[in-house]
């Protein structure tokens, strides 16, 4: 296929990369490189004309997606690293702990680059604070420490807040998406020094930081609360585990808690942040949008982290002189997810069985003694171990 436009590389061809990060390059006018380690994936897009993404929700919609080729980052090293040094525009959605992998490929890449050629913007979309300057971070470790002035001008690394519900896909599904008509994608533009990449449908932003958080500890929190809330009533669908009465509540009264944080230390309009956090239980109770507490639930070591969607609120709120009682309840339900398809439940749970509580305390959730939020998580450890 004859590029056309600009060229975007877009790590993670996975259902976030095809219908969210991926169909906004392409509208934006982007010929998107997706890279991934999934050979039958690549495979597939690459004998692939088009793929479809299928909003549903509100106003629902088809968006047909074309110009794209599909590039193997194990076996086709070289080729991406190649993309990388001419492309405009890096993205990823690979997850946080995929980071470091990715790094040595850009960081290839950038050493290949012109300097002729205009900072490539580099945007890590994952669900996590700051995720771009970890990934800045990874990049600049692998190349020598003299070089860096030069090869670390010829990027603009910016951190991001994406938000937009993607299920699990039906099978038979294919390389098509079905995603909510939903999402939000803000990027700081202190980077690009006055000239941020044009991507159609995104807002730039002088100070993220307000923006990554009530994403973070809003819908992140939110949805992380109703999939170990309703595991633990049995339930398996997501959209039914706000029909339990008791589920609805506490994840309410969790959201509660972080919205009063978060309209505290950024000033945000009280009405508003309560109207946002509603619209998010809407979606999350959207029946066109299966799927499962097992799998929004998974990876639980990650989501006990210290800056993470439970303790990085919970803490913040222990700092300033009141113990959340909602998001406790929530870590303590959190550390009684038992999915042995999950590797790092399963982790959890060895660690529960083999460690003392406050030995789980600070490895998982990084949370010091002498903390005012560390003895109340600890309890919520002990209470899990006892059962």
């Amino acid at each position: 296929m004859t590029p056309q436009g600009p060229t975007a590389v877009h790590f993670g061809a996975g259902n976030i990369g095809r219908g969210f990060v991926g169909l906004l390059l392409h509208e934006a006018g982007y010929e998107v490189v997706f890279a991934d380690v999934n050979e039958a994936l690549i495979e597939a897009l690459k004998a692939a004309p088009v793929y479809r993404v299928h909003e549903v929700g509100e106003n629902p919609a088809v968006h047909t997606v074309d110009n794209f080729r599909a590039v193997n980052s194990v076996t086709e090293t070289d080729a991406l690293i190649a993309e990388i040094a001419g492309a405009d525009v890096v993205t990823t959605a690979v997850g946080p702990t995929i980071l470091p992998r990715v790094a040595p490929m850009i960081a290839a890449g950038l050493a290949r680059r012109s300097s002729d050629l205009a900072p490539l913007a580099v945007i890590a979309c994952e669900n996590a604070i700051n995720a771009t300057d970890q990934l800045a971070g990874y990049v600049r470790a692998l190349v020598p420490p003299e070089d860096w002035p030069i090869v670390g001008s010829r990027a603009a690394f910016a951190n991001t807040a994406v938000d937009r519900i993607v299920p699990a896909q039906p099978e038979g599904a294919g390389i098509d998406v079905t995603v909510e008509t939903f999402y939000e994608w803000v990027i700081e533009q202190g980077a690009f020094h006055g000239a941020p990449p044009p991507i159609t449908g995104a807002t730039f932003v002088d100070n993220l930081r307000p923006y990554i958080e009530r994403k973070l500890f809003t819908v992140n929190t939110g949805h992380a609360t109703v999939a170990y809330l309703g595991f633990l009533e049995g339930v398996h669908p997501l959209h039914d585990a706000l029909r339990v009465a008791r589920v609805a509540d506490a994840a309410r009264r969790v959201l509660e808690e972080t919205s009063g944080l978060l309209v505290a230390k950024h000033g945000l309009d009280e009405a508003e942040q309560r109207a946002y956090r509603e619209k998010i239980l809407r979606r999350f109770a959207n029946p066109q949008l299966p799927d499962t507490v097992e799998r929004v639930g998974r990876q639980p070591l990650r989501k006990l982290g210290r800056t993470e969607r439970f303790i990085g609120p919970a803490a913040e709120i222990a700092e300033d002189g009141r113990i959340p009682v909602a998001l406790l309840d929530a870590i303590g339900a959190a550390f009684r997810f038992v999915v042995p398809g999950d590797e790092q439940s399963v982790e959890l749970n060895r660690l529960l069985r083999a460690e003392p509580a406050e030995r789980v305390v600070q490895q998982v959730c990084g949370l010091a003694p002498e903390h005012p939020l560390f003895e109340p998580v600890a309890a919520r450890v002990r209470q899990a171990q006892s059962l």
